[in-house]
């Protein structure tokens, strides 16, 4: 008999969710998050992307970011390491 556990298909988004520390947490909310933790020129340091460095702003930083995946995932990453930093 298998008892490892298992994605169930059928939960409520809830539970599947419920392991998510991302669930909940905008992209907006991530951002301004890690400006006010490391500021634009750190946060340009750590995440090589353009618009961190040159005449940064939420706004067109989010409007990239979404169109972008591979810089969504690095953002969420530190996202997650800031997180865990402050835990510790």
């Amino acid at each position: 008999m298998d008892l490892s556990p298992r994605l169930c298909l059928n939960a409520p988004m809830s539970e599947k969710q419920a392991n998510n520390p991302l669930h909940g947490i905008t992209l907006e909310m991530m951002l301004k998050s890690l400006v006010e933790n490391y500021g634009w020129e750190e946060l340009s340091e750590l995440i090589r992307i353009r618009c961190f460095a040159r005449e940064p702003s939420v706004k067109s930083s989010l409007t990239f970011l979404r169109k972008t995946p591979w810089a969504r995932t690095k953002v969420e990453n530190l996202y997650l390491r800031s997180l865990k930093e402050k835990d510790h």
